[in-house]
């Protein structure tokens, strides 16, 4: 209800009254008469002070990414033909297991304290061609994480439940919560590449989304989640040959999809939708990183490196011990 006021603005004397009774209700938590929202009001106490608040000048100080990885500039277009799908960075083969170890280390002991701290978190994307290598970079560089503390999600083709909702909703369900890595194989820009490319929504739908999606990968960077997104880049010969890879061996034969051959006759077109949207949706608070994947060895250690490096800039800590600790003794 719009609340009169007097002449100077400044409220009724009996609406400063139920101003100072709602303040001293607010002061006391509620205790003696909670409102209907009391719930909502405990768990804002409760979560006070243990995450970044909502600002519009909260954004995360990002790592530059691992050599070997182009990252995308804000407002810059992009062409991926003129991106070299098998750069290793400087990277030596005889050398990338050692270095891939030592990544993987660094990204175990630092998510021990993001998931012990409980303030941040962080949303690993990645986007590829068909058999661009999203599982096997995800199986690689995340072994040996707490699974306590690492979802993964793959996104298929929506249901009916998750059609019935706006495009963002069933990505939104599946972003991590604090002191957790989320992972998402495939994600929320499938809405403006194999629709696109598919021409399942009339093109002012899917144009509309890149704002869309900058919106909401701006929430939760606001939110506290840090964002990476890799594309892994690979060229249509390189994916020819893990075609035919999958047709060679028959313990991958479940992994080969006849409708893969149909994917590739849309190379160009999806060449095309990616560098839009890797140049529309590469902001300041979530760039896009391209990475040469033609070499999977190269591949990994440089998304291992740039997720470590990432984890290492967020500085997660591990919560202060309680008072008293020395002097406790456990009995026998």
């Amino acid at each position: 209800m719009a609340r009169k006021n007097g002449k100077d603005g400044s409220g009724s004397p009996s609406d400063k009254a139920a101003d100072k009774a709602v303040e001293t209700r607010s002061q006391a938590g509620w205790r003696d008469h909670p409102p209907s929202f009391a719930g909502w009001a405990r768990a804002a106490i409760a979560g006070s002070g243990t995450a970044p608040s909502l600002s519009p000048h909260l954004h995360p100080v990002l790592p530059p990414a691992a050599p070997g990885i182009v990252t995308v500039e804000p407002g810059r277009s992009v062409d991926l033909a003129a991106i070299d799908p098998g750069a290793t960075g400087g990277l030596d083969k005889t050398e990338a297991k050692a270095a891939l170890e030592a990544q993987r280390a660094r990204i175990k002991a630092l998510q021990e304290r993001l998931y012990a701290e409980r303030r941040q978190s962080l949303l690993v994307v990645f986007q590829a061609i068909d058999t661009g290598g999203k599982d096997g970079t995800i199986r690689h560089v995340l072994e040996g994480v707490n699974p306590q503390g690492c979802r993964v999600w793959s996104f298929k083709v929506p249901n009916a439940e998750e059609l019935d909702q706006d495009f963002l909703w069933r990505y939104h369900l599946r972003t991590p919560g604090r002191g957790l890595i989320g992972v998402f194989n495939r994600s929320h820009y499938e809405d403006v590449l194999v629709v696109r490319v598919k021409g399942l929504v009339p093109e002012e739908t899917w144009r509309e989304r890149y704002g869309l999606i900058n919106d909401f990968e701006r929430l939760l960077t606001l939110s506290g989640t840090v964002i990476l997104k890799f594309f892994l880049h690979i060229s249509k010969d390189e994916q020819k040959e893990r075609l035919e890879a999958r047709l060679a061996d028959p313990e991958k034969h479940w992994k080969f999809d006849p409708a893969d051959l149909v994917e590739r006759k849309s190379w160009d077109a999806y060449q095309t939708a990616f560098n839009d949207a890797l140049a529309r949706c590469s902001t300041p608070y979530a760039p896009w990183h391209v990475v040469p994947a033609n070499r999977k060895w190269a591949r990994n250690v440089m998304v291992a490196q740039t997720i470590a490096d990432t984890l290492e800039a967020m500085d997660p800590r591990f919560p202060e011990p309680r008072a008293g600790l020395e002097g406790i003794k456990v009995p026998g």
